[in-house]
Formats: structure tokens, C-alpha cells, sequence
């Protein structure tokens, strides 16, 4: 449990530094155009960051339950490794569908 306590405290400052640096960026223009878009680009960090940060951390849980099972049986490693790619490629996969989601929130900044 408390190798995953750095990686969260990380994970919240990065997050907490993007809110801090969004809100302190007012230009005294207080529209609800500005608003929304502030809100747009939040979300767009928040559906980068999340995303970004599950991936890579079920693809190191994947790569290493995959190098356990080739430690435990060496023989056992080409079956292995086509269900590891695939795994993994389905995994980054779910990661560039967020980031399309991201582009597709970012574009509606200006509109």
C-alpha cells in the first residue's frame, strides 16, 4: 500500500498545480465565455491526466504479472507474450481515445 502513496501525492500536487495556475490567470475579463472556457481546458487536463496515469499504471501491472509468469515458467514465454502485446495495445488504445476526447474539448475552446 505505501508504494502507491507517492505516485497519488504526485498525481494531486501535478493536478492541484494545473487548478492553482488556471485560476490565478483572470485577466479581469470575467465573461461567461472565459469561464466556459477555463472549464474546457480544465477538463481537457483532467481526461489527459487521469487517462494518462490509469494506462501506465495497468500497463506496469500487465508487465509484470507477464515477467512473473515468464520467470516462474521460461518455457511458457512465447505463449505469454502475444497475449502481453495484446494487452498492452488494448490498454493504449483506451489512453489515445482519451486523448481524442481531450482534442475534442480543447477544440471547442474559441467557439
Amino acid at each position: 500500500m505505501r508504494k502507491y502513496i507517492i505516485p497519488a501525492v504526485a498525481i494531486t500536487a501535478f493536478l492541484a498545480t494545473g487548478s492553482v495556475s488556471l485560476a490565478s490567470t483572470d485577466l479581469g475579463l470575467a465573461t461567461a465565455k472565459l469561464d466556459a472556457e477555463k472549464w474546457f481546458a480544465m477538463a481537457a487536463a483532467l481526461v489527459l491526466g487521469i487517462s494518462v496515469a490509469l494506462g501506465t499504471i495497468a500497463q506496469s501491472l500487465a508487465a509484470r504479472a507477464g515477467l512473473e509468469g515468464t520467470a516462474r515458467n521460461p518455457n511458457a514465454a512465447s505463449k505469454l507474450f502475444t497475449p502481453l502485446i495484446l494487452s498492452l495495445a488494448l490498454i493504449e488504445s483506451l489512453v489515445i481515445s482519451a486523448a481524442l476526447v481531450a482534442f475534442t474539448i480543447v477544440g471547442r475552446i474559441g467557439k
